[in-house]
This record gives structure tokens, sequence and C-alpha cells, in this order.
């Protein structure tokens, strides 16, 4: 499963050989978006589960919120909450391959240009699943999706009927509503936190610009993520991402965006007639690159096995051989070494040879970053 980028259109024509590199890649940009950052601030403060790096900045700035804005907060917190709406990313739906804006008034204004259809389409989209890939009606032209709209809101409680009723009803009503909510937001916490991170983000933007400019795309999009490849033959850049997708840049271009307040989180804008964007996580706490879809879904598979479990509460205490563990388990040996030999491909396990003995071991630290509750059981 991926979310993949044809790149195709990025490529000119009629440019010399000894320049297509420095050319072909002209229309990618690497900015710093306020209005994003302005949304993961959000995301943050509604799922802090999501982001235990960031408890104390969550903690400071709700202790000191206006008890009126954050009533506010809820009424659209779909917007942020599961995910991360596109339209904390509007230059995206702007044609012309529109850049974010410097400040937040800006990418406000860039907010106002998008039409009422792409408003709406973008505020239903999570919670109303509405085709995202594909070039169809909306709610506001298509009346059966404006009745499914307002069945999914329905079952999502009160709050978001009255919502949904009232984006259908007034879309520029409820454009200036958000717009300013999140003015209100920028007052009460977020201009003194982009005051901090403004500069980082900055920095970043400046490092991947450098990084198109001598190196390519390729070193670039490996400094965004591990996750995220380019294949230059098939001119197609891959996403590893628990999800399918796939979009173009057609006539337009390819947006970085670096977020500090959203890791883990590696997301692609790829809705139908906008930009794609890659939005990435920067000075994360992530110091080795992150395992694919592919490695996470043998590791979890790995460990549901009760005899594995049991290998692993061995493992995480010492090092041992294939004879002991079978000793241990009262298991033949050839039964240990293909229970080990899953362990092993799912990279869960280590070896060394002592002499004429191997011995295997489990890798706390992988076990650790797939979660805490597992490691602290087999370690009771």
């Amino acid at each position: 499963m991926s979310v993949s980028i044809d790149i195709a259109g990025l490529r000119q024509t009629g440019v010399p050989p000894a320049r297509a590199e420095s050319r072909a890649w002209e229309r990618v940009v690497a900015v710093p978006s306020p209005l994003a950052e302005l949304g993961m601030a959000l995301h943050a403060l509604s799922e802090p589960g999501h982001h235990p790096g960031l408890q104390g900045w969550v903690t400071g700035v709700t202790a000191r919120l206006d008890p009126h804005l954050a009533d506010r907060m809820c009424e659209a917190d779909f917007l942020w909450r599961t995910t991360f709406s596109d339209l904390f990313l509007p230059c995206a739906g702007l044609p012309g391959g529109a850049l974010p804006g410097g400040t937040l008034a800006e990418e406000l204004d860039l907010l106002d240009k998008l039409s009422d259809e792409q408003f709406v389409d973008a505020a239903l989209e999570f919670t109303c699943a509405l085709p995202y890939g594909t070039p169809v009606p909306g709610p506001l032209a298509d009346e059966g999706l404006r009745r499914r709209s307002l069945e999914l809101a329905a079952a999502r409680g009160p709050q978001q009927v009255r919502f949904t009723e009232r984006l259908l009803a007034d879309p520029p009503r409820t454009r200036a509503w958000l717009r300013q909510f999140l003015q209100d937001c920028d007052e009460a916490f977020f201009a003194e936190t982009w005051a901090r991170l403004r500069h980082q983000l900055a920095a970043d933007t400046r490092h991947k610009t450098d990084l198109l400019r001598r190196k390519g795309l390729a070193e670039a999009l490996a400094a965004v993520s591990p996750a995220v490849t380019l294949d230059e033959t098939a001119a197609r850049i891959t996403v590893d991402k628990l999800g399918d997708g796939r979009t173009a840049t057609g006539d337009g271009g390819l947006l970085l965006v670096p977020t500090s307040l959203g890791w883990p989180h590696l997301m692609v804008l790829h809705r139908y007639g906008w930009q794609p964007v890659l939005h990435y996580p920067v000075g994360s706490p992530e110091l080795t690159a992150p395992p694919t879809v592919e490695q996470l879904a043998l590791r979890m598979t790995a460990l549901s096995h009760p005899v594995r479990m049991r290998l692993c509460r061995h493992l995480a205490r010492s090092a041992y051989t294939t004879g002991e563990l079978a000793q241990v388990h009262g298991m033949t040996a050839p039964e240990i070494s293909r229970h080990l030999s899953v362990l092993k491909k799912a990279g869960l396990i280590t070896t060394r040879r002592r002499g004429r003995y191997v011995l295997h071991q489990l890798d706390v630290t992988v076990v650790a970053r797939l979660g805490s509750d597992f490691l602290e059981g087999i370690l009771r």
C-alpha cells in the first residue's frame, strides 16, 4: 500500500540534455506554511496521545486557553482531530502553482479564494466519505451526496449535524466563522508558538532547496523521509503509507511543507485537481528509518503467535541457542528454528556466533518502537 505521485509533468520539453536534470525539478518547492502548522497545533491539542513529545506544550496552552475558545475548538474539530484537512493547505487548490503565504493572514486570504465547492468538499472529506481522488460533483451540486453528508454527520452526534447543516446552507458564513476562529487561535496561543518554530522550519526548507539544487530530487526526498522514494525512470514518487492513493503534478508543481508539531505524521495531499503536497515532520525524535508497511505487517504477524511471544520473553533477557530454547519450551530444534526464522525475517532478533554455537537475542529497541505494552508484557 502506498500513495504515488506521477511527476512526469515536471519534466520540461525542449530542454538540452546537459541541463535536463536542473530544469526537471524547478517546480518542486520547499516552503513553510503557518496555516498548516496551526492545523497541526489544533490536532495536537485535540489528540495529545498522538504527540507525547508535545505534552508540555499542550498542557501549557490548555491551561491558559479561554473556555469560550476551547468550546469553539470542538465545533469543527473533525477538521483536525482525526487527521488533517486540506483546508489548511489552500494554496494547493488554487491554479497556477500557488505557494503558501509568508504570514497566517496571507494564508487565510488564500483560503478565501477557494470556491464554495472546494471549501465544502474539503471540509466534509473525512466525516462524510466524499470522493477524494475522482472528479465528481460535491454535495452542493449533488442532492444525493448532500443527504449522505447529513446522514453520516448524524452518526457523529448533534454538534456535527449542526455544523454540516450550516456549512451546506451557507458556505460563506461558515468560511467566515472558520477564519475568525483561526485568527482567535493565533492571538491566543499560535502567534507565540509560530515565532518560536518558524526559524527551524525556514532552515529546513533552505536545506531541502539546497539539496534539490546540488544533489537532485532523490536526495531531497530521502531527506524528507525514508518512506518517500523516487523512481526517475517511471517519473513517480512513492510514499510508503498504510493506505492507497495516487495523484499527479500535471501542469502544476510539488510542494514540500515541513511541520515541527506534526511528528510522526507524514501526510500527502493527493486531492483530485489540487497540487500535490508532502507535509513532513522535522526535528523528530526518530533516530532510525521507520519500517515499511510490509515490514510492519511482518513484525505484527510474527509477534501474534503464542509460541513466538514466549520465545521473545526469553530472548529479551538473554541470548540463547536453538537447542537451549528447544529444551526450555519442550519442542524440537527444527520447530524452534522455524519460529526463529519468522522472527529474524521480521527483523526482531539478532544472531551472533560464539565458537560453534549460534546465539539469538531479541532486538529490544525494535520491539519498543512497536509498542511499550508488548515490551512491558514480555519483560514482566
